[in-house]
């Protein structure tokens, strides 16, 4: 298995428009609608900013917001994180927009700091920081 070995995650989302404006808020990005894969599919995507030559971001995976049928946001199973400059920064905004903060920035010792934030569709996200 190659060292990170992740290349693509997905945010699942009951309201695109407000989901949207969520993570365009707290990480200060625009995210860039992506056509359906198939005329069969009808989904609505909406991808965070990364390298189109590669398919993948300069450093990390990919990801992007979708709202589908059969797949539904929610608050267990796996936890996506987000590096920043400063994890509290952007917990600050996550409940600034909509969203609440799970868990405060905390040290993770050596590894720098991480907060958790629940999105405003239900989902958990982590931030991670070395600062």
């Amino acid at each position: 298995m190659k060292s990170n070995p992740v290349v693509h995650f997905e945010i699942y989302v009951e309201d695109m428009t407000r989901a949207k404006a969520f993570y365009e808020a707290v990480f200060e990005t625009k995210l860039e609608q992506m056509p359906n894969p198939t005329p069969e599919m009808e989904m609505d995507m909406w991808f965070f900013p990364m390298d189109k030559d590669t398919g993948m971001s300069s450093y990390g995976a990919g990801g992007m917001l979708v709202k589908m049928d059969g797949f539904t946001p929610c608050s267990g199973g796996t936890l996506v994180y987000f590096g920043c400059d400063d994890c509290a920064v952007q917990a600050a905004r996550a409940a600034e927009h909509g969203g609440s903060i799970f868990q405060e920035k905390t040290s993770i010792g050596e590894h720098g700091f991480c907060a958790v934030v629940r999105d405003t569709e239900g989902n958990l996200i982590g931030l991670h920081s070395m600062n």
